[in-house]
């Protein structure tokens, strides 16, 4: 048992590996290349493509195609597309294209996204045919899941090349690619998933329509639609956050440039330091809160992610808020996104398990993520931060002004994140939990 939860550890590590290797760190590069203002599209189109890529993954990997080599030939794809990412931008140098990058871009993520499911649903199968209880046994995988995001982002941040951190480089595309291609060869040595070949692919399969079935029952329909209220957080601090912090080191003034405006991207992954060790408190808060409890601890912790933002900065006291930010993402993000993928897979029956996985995607990394970056992208931080001409000479004073719109933009995120917390607790009561 012990060898079985080694190699599901490693999976999870993988898997994350690959997505922490350029979603906290990407905007700096964007940024550095012209592109501040397109920078929210980077992380919309996550959301956009896990509206129908997850559905239609599932549908063929509960199917016909077992979803651990479904699982290698999404990340082949993937990977693929953002080695190419690399290849453009080195070869674009500073007049790198929004339209060829981003075309690109979105081939790979449109492939990744499906991935994070068809692991939970490989993990999940791996656990039950062990006779192991998912509840107890898949936390402690997947909080490797978060030490694999971690160790990329630090990579990213430490190594140098030709002088210059990863974070700001295009180099952190040709890394992304080479974890890529590692999870892809690994998949397939995985415990083999079984697929149901009674029924024939259809359009409603294609894009997991038959798991919207769930909406029939009242306790699910409430629980997804607020998980889709929830997923508009999910994307804002990890397309926006390190390229504030790095906004502080613009100013120029010395309380403020300091080793923290040097390294948001260290300085951002300690939120994914709190989140392993978060992930270990799952089962017992599961057992001792049940969903709602721990959905509306994770839902007040997002206001306070948002919160200490927007108070925090890179001199010390104002340091300490950002820290705090932090540490609270651990709570946030796992307690909703772990602890609802576990809720959805004790409501569904076995060969339904990649689809209704699928459907939390979309609800969440789809619906939410996408709409939820998009809007604050553009009708916030675009508004209050990137309210500049494209040719305008900043002085100190615009950039102190941005730091100030950057403050009040996390305060809208926080102010949006407790009227949702709010109206779950008294819209939802899991009275069906454990049932198939």
């Amino acid at each position: 048992m012990n060898s079985l939860k080694t190699r599901l550890a490693a999976l999870s590590f993988l898997e994350f590996a690959v997505w922490g290797s350029y979603l906290i760190s990407m905007g700096q590069y964007l940024f550095n290349v012209g592109l501040a203002t397109h920078i929210g599209w980077f992380y919309t189109v996550q959301g956009i493509v896990s509206l129908f890529m997850p559905g239609i993954i599932g549908a063929v990997a509960d199917r016909y195609v077992p979803a651990q080599r479904m699982l290698a030939i999404c990340h082949f794809i993937a990977a693929a597309a953002m080695a190419a990412c690399g290849l453009y931008c080195a070869q674009a140098g500073s007049q790198v294209q929004f339209s060829t990058l981003f075309t690109l871009y979105t081939i790979s993520v449109a492939f990744f996204m499906p991935t994070i499911g068809l692991s939970n649903s490989v993990s999940f199968n791996a656990l039950t045919r062990a006779e192991l209880d998912t509840n107890v046994h898949f936390p402690p995988i997947r909080v490797w899941g978060t030490v694999g995001f971690i160790a990329a982002s630090w990579i990213v941040n430490f190594i140098h090349i030709d002088g210059v951190s990863i974070q700001e480089t295009y180099h952190q595309f040709f890394q992304c690619a080479i974890f890529g291609v590692i999870m892809a060869v690994y998949s397939l040595s995985m415990p083999h998933c079984e697929v149901n070949r009674s029924k024939r692919f259809s359009l409603s399969e294609a894009l997991a329509l038959p798991a919207f079935k769930l909406f029939r029952r009242k306790e699910m329909a409430i629980f997804l639609i607020f998980s889709m209220l929830l997923g508009v957080s999910l994307q804002i601090t990890n397309g926006f956050g390190s390229l504030y912090i790095k906004f502080f080191g613009e100013t120029g003034l010395p309380q403020f440039t300091n080793y923290y405006a040097q390294n948001p991207t260290l300085l951002i992954s300690l939120s994914q330091c709190a989140e392993a060790l978060c992930i270990l408190l799952i089962p017992f808060c599961m057992r001792r809160f049940g969903i709602k409890g721990v959905m509306f601890i994770a839902m007040v912790a997002w206001v306070l992610r948002f919160g200490l933002f927007g108070i925090g900065d890179t001199n010390f006291p104002g340091v300490l808020a950002l820290i705090g930010s932090c540490i609270v993402y651990g709570v946030a993000f796992d307690f909703f996104n772990v602890s609802g993928g576990m809720y959805i897979d004790k409501q569904v029956a076995p060969e339904m398990r990649s689809q209704a996985q699928g459907l939390f995607m979309i609800m969440t990394n789809g619906i939410g993520a996408s709409v939820g970056t998009y809007l604050a992208s553009n009708f916030v931080i675009n508004k209050f931060v990137n309210n500049f001409p494209a040719d305008h000479v900043f002085t100190q004073a615009d950039r102190l002004a941005q730091i100030d719109g950057w403050h009040t933009s996390w305060l809208i995120f926080a102010a949006y994140a407790a009227i949702v917390a709010v109206l779950f607790y008294f819209c939802f009561n899991a009275k069906t939990q454990n049932t198939k």
